[in-house]
């Protein structure tokens, strides 16, 4: 198996990418925390597992193309910002970094809402 290269640091190598067929998900755990990657459109993107709204499986719910909603009230989050679309929730969930490298997905860890690097 390959090493991942110098611009991999920090990231934790999560699934195979044959693992996830797309469209699909995939619910992981990095350093003691639940991510949601989901694999759309050819990439793979990862958020937390959580609706900003109160708490609920965003990995539960229901995929459209970049949106997912929480199954508890609806609200909608965009998978590559994080960003709440829909009341209830107010606030984005966190997107992580995500890299593919030699047939590895691999996930950065954020601590807040951000863009994600590219």
């Amino acid at each position: 198996m390959s090493q991942p290269s110098d611009d991999m640091h920090g990231f934790v190598p999560v699934v195979r990418v044959s693992d996830v067929p797309d469209p699909g998900r995939a619910l992981v755990e990095v350093d003691e925390r639940l991510v949601l990657l989901i694999h759309a459109g050819g990439q793979f993107y990862a958020l937390d597992d959580v609706c900003t709204h109160d708490g609920g499986p965003l990995g539960e719910g229901t995929l459209e193309g970049h949106t997912i909603a929480c199954p508890r009230h609806g609200a909608r989050f965009d998978i590559r910002t994080g960003k709440a679309l829909t009341m209830p929730a107010t606030q984005p969930t966190i997107v992580h970094d995500v890299r593919v490298q030699s047939g590895q997905v691999y996930v950065r860890l954020r601590d807040s809402p951000a863009t994600p690097a590219l």
